[in-house]
C-alpha cells in the first residue's frame, strides 16, 4: 500500500463505518455534502444514526451541541470552508466553551480543492480553530493515519477539528500499525544532518520527495511529520535542527509555521525559521497538482525554496 495514492477523506469516512459497528453511541451529521466528505458510507449503513442537516452549517454545529448533550459521540462534517468559517461561531460557543464531545472532521482543505477556487480553499482554518480554548487540532500526514486519527477522536472526549484534503494523497505508512497515531507527538520520517522540515497533512510526501532531491545538492534534510497543531510537540521542535522549514497547504500565518515559531521565540531557541505555505493570499482556480506547482509546495519548488535560502 505504501506509495500509491488514496484519499483521506476515504478513510474518514470508511472509518466511521468500522467503528459505528463497535460503538453504537457515535452519530454522524453532515450538511448535505455526504458524498464528497464520504460520511456516507456511514449513512448507508447506519441511515438511523445520520442526519443531513442540509445546507446549514451553524444549524448543523448546533445539533451536534445538542445531540453530544444527551450522551452521543458526535460527529459532525462539511468542507473545511463551511465547516471553519460559516460555523465558526457555534463551534466557539456551544461546542468547545461547554467543552462538549463534538468532532468536527472537515474536508476539502487547503487549495488542492482545485477548480472550486478561492470561495472553496479553505487556508486559514488551521490558526482560528487552534485559537479556540479547549480545541484539539489535528492534521494526518495520509490514508492510514487518518484512520488512525479518526479512532483515537472516537476514543477522546472533548472537541476535536480534523482536517483532511479532498484529492488522493501518497501512502507513506507501510501498515496501520506503523501509521498509528500518537496524540501530540510528532514523527520522525528520516534522519538528516543539516535542516529539519517540518510538514504536516498531504504536504508530508512532498516534504519527503523534497529531501532526496536536496540530498543530491548536499543537503541532509531530517523530516517530521507533525499532525497535532494543537497542542503542538515542543520537544520535537526544540531537539531538531538550527534551520528548520514548515511545510503547509495553509496561510504561514496562525497555521504550523506560526506554531513553530511560537515555541522558538517562547523557549528562546537559536534556531532559523523559514515558513513555506500560502503567503497571505486567496486562492486560485485550477487543478490541485497546478496550483501545488503556482504556489511552490510541490516537492521541486519545496527544494529549491530550501537550497536559495539555506547556507551551510
Amino acid at each position: 500500500m505504501k506509495g500509491t495514492k488514496k484519499g483521506m477523506r476515504e478513510a474518514y469516512g470508511e472509518t466511521l463505518a468500522e467503528i459505528g459497528e463497535v460503538n453504537e453511541n457515535i452519530v454522524v451529521l453532515d450538511a448535505d455534502l455526504s458524498g464528497s466528505t464520504k460520511t456516507g458510507i456511514f449513512a448507508k449503513k447506519y441511515p438511523e444514526r445520520f442526519f443531513n442537516a442540509g445546507i446549514a452549517e451553524q444549524n448543523m454545529m448546533g445539533m451536534a451541541a445538542g445531540l453530544s448533550r444527551t450522551g452521543k459521540t458526535v460527529f459532525a462534517s462539511t468542507f473545511a470552508m463551511f465547516a471553519t468559517g460559516r460555523a465558526w461561531e457555534q463551534i466557539r460557543n456551544s461546542i468547545a466553551y461547554p467543552g462538549l464531545n463534538v468532532k468536527i472532521c472537515a474536508t476539502h482543505s487547503g487549495v488542492t480543492v482545485g477548480e472550486d477556487g478561492a470561495s472553496h480553499e479553505m487556508t486559514e482554518d488551521i490558526a482560528i480553530m487552534r485559537a479556540i480554548p479547549k480545541m484539539i487540532v489535528i492534521s494526518p500526514s495520509d490514508y492510514l493515519e487518518t484512520k488512525s486519527a479518526v479512532r483515537w477522536a472516537a476514543d477522546y472526549e472533548g472537541p476535536v477539528y480534523v482536517r483532511m484534503p479532498r484529492g488522493n494523497t501518497e501512502i507513506i505508512f507501510e501498515n496501520e500499525e506503523e501509521a498509528k497515531f500518537e496524540f501530540g507527538k510528532a514523527r520522525i520520517l528520516k534522519d538528516g544532518t543539516d535542516i529539519t522540515l517540518i510538514a504536516t497533512g498531504e504536504l508530508v510526501p512532498e516534504a519527503l520527495n523534497a529531501s532526496k532531491i536536496l540530498l543530491e545538492k548536499g543537503i541532509s534534510a531530517q523530516v517530521i511529520a507533525i499532525a497535532t497543531i494543537k497542542p503542538i510537540d515542543k520537544d520535537a521542535i526544540k531537539n531538531s535542527k538550527d534551520f528548520i522549514v514548515s511545510i503547509e497547504d495553509h496561510s504561514i500565518i496562525g497555521g504550523l509555521g506560526g506554531a513553530i515559531s511560537e515555541v522558538i521565540a517562547e523557549d528562546g531557541l537559536n534556531k532559523k525559521l523559514l515558513r513555506i505555505g500560502i503567503n497571505d493570499e486567496f486562492g486560485k482556480s485550477g487543478k490541485a497538482g497546478d496550483l501545488l506547482k503556482y504556489y511552490k509546495l510541490d516537492s521541486e519548488s519545496i527544494a529549491e525554496t530550501v537550497m536559495n535560502a539555506y547556507k551551510k
